[in-house]
């Protein structure tokens, strides 16, 4: 594998040296660091990738954190394990911090968890070919917690990190936060309170797209209930629907009157529905006893709603609900909805850090970088904080599969994307 990343090094210094002219000395010296690095940073993300650390996997998590702890301590940052309550059953958070005078204040967000739990089968780091590695979790997001770090790795070995503000914070379950999530996310948001940008290392989009917003995700149960009889009276006056007819007309009747709205989704992943039911919502797994000659008693049906914005949100929800009070006859129903994660809604402030993500991708001969559609990316940590600062996100890894075991990270992409992020924080530092 070690002869496979040496040989990758100079097929990947020529784009730069061809089109540096626009760069200056410090920021062609930070580029060549990154050359220089490379061989340790693919190595760094090999090792964390070879780390189960599915949400639920604890263990793994911090294991995955006490990495990171190693590698920051060596420039330079202060490192700390942030605790969560025992109810939440996750493991926590790790961060790094550099406290500083002068310049811009910024906020980096990574995550340590992916989607592969422990007792699923292991994807280990690969390479496929020249351009290709898989594993779980290499674009998704480990390849971009590596990108922060080997880019604030050249800052820090050139001086330009001193007297700066600078906070790292890899949350250790984005892929699915503790309940409730805003005491998870607590000291998150308020940590990020004290910085002037959030900058979000999720996968990127495309290599000349950013993301300047997400949408925000929330839940939703709906339980509905009908007179349990034999069947050969259903639609009765003195019978009704029973109670999968009428959680098959509400479904029916949202997709009708509310499919169609730009950056709105709402799924119903999940129905259960019968005489007598069960559900366990640590789980997700339910249960149901019916037979064919009786009306159903009972209804559940979980789901999410996607949006982006409160308004949306909000409205939406009002529309759902009076949908529901609409019942057939001898039925009742019953929605609940309960909140996620925030929308990150597109602002002139997260439009400007494109303008100068694509002026510092220009400089460099990758051509321009386009803010993408607000609409085509679904719920991440930085919404929970979109609201305090300017933020900017998808600046991670390339590559395809993420949360199967095809997941892969786009090796020939990964050494510019972490040269372009090193020139973009120099300049926003500055």
């Amino acid at each position: 594998m070690k002869i496979k990343k040496i040989i990758l090094l100079p097929l990947l210094i020529f784009p730069i040296l061809a089109f540096s002219q626009k760069l200056t000395k410090t920021e062609q010296q930070l580029v060549d660091l990154i050359d220089k690095n490379y061989e340790e940073t693919v190595t760094l993300l090999e090792e964390t990738v070879n780390i189960n650390s599915g949400t639920l996997n604890m263990e793994g998590v911090r294991e995955v954190g006490r990495v990171f702890e190693r590698e920051f301590a060596k420039i330079g940052f202060q490192t700390e394990w942030i605790t969560l309550p025992g109810s939440l059953k996750r493991a926590g958070h790790f961060v790094a911090t550099r406290k500083g005078t002068i310049g811009k204040k910024l906020f980096f967000i990574g995550h340590l968890d992916t989607v592969f739990e422990k007792d699923m089968p292991f994807y280990p780091f690969t390479m496929v070919n020249d351009s290709t590695a898989k594993g779980q979790g290499v674009n998704d997001m480990k390849g971009g917690n590596v990108m922060i770090f080997a880019t604030l790795k050249a800052l820090d070995e050139m001086g330009l990190l001193k007297d700066r503000t600078i906070t790292v914070y890899f949350p250790g379950d984005e892929e699915n936060a503790g309940d409730p999530s805003w005491v998870s996310r607590a000291d998150f948001v308020e940590r990020a309170k004290q910085h002037d940008y959030a900058l979000g290392y999720e996968t990127a989009q495309g290599f000349n797209i950013a993301t300047v917003a997400r949408r925000g995700a929330s839940g939703w149960t709906l339980k509905t209930t009908g007179k349990q009889v034999h069947s050969s009276g259903v639609f009765r006056e003195s019978v009704g629907y029973g109670a999968i007819y009428e959680a098959s007309r509400i479904l029916n009747q949202f997709r009708e009157e509310l499919a169609g709205e730009q950056y709105l989704t709402f799924n119903p992943g999940q129905f259960i529905g019968g005489s007598d039911i069960s559900y366990n919502q640590d789980t997700g797994e339910g249960e149901a006893l019916g037979k064919t000659n009786i009306v159903a008693r009972e209804a559940f049906v979980t789901g999410d709603l996607r949006f982006l914005g409160e308004p949306q949100k909000e409205a939406a929800r009002e529309k759902m609900k009076q949908i529901v009070s609409k019942n057939l006859n001898g039925t009742t129903a019953e929605i609940k909805f309960q909140d996620g994660i925030p929308s990150m809604p597109p602002t002139p402030g997260n439009y400007a850090l494109v303008d100068i993500l694509s002026q510092v991708s220009v400089d460099m001969g990758f051509g321009e970088v386009k803010a993408g559609d607000p609409g085509s990316r679904g719920a991440g940590d930085i919404s929970y904080v979109a609201d305090y600062l300017d933020c900017i996100d998808g600046l991670g890894a390339s590559g395809t599969g993420a949360h199967s075991p095809a997941e892969t990270i786009n090796m020939k992409q990964y050494p510019d994307l972490i040269k372009r992020s090193t020139v973009f924080v120099y300049r926003l530092l500055k």
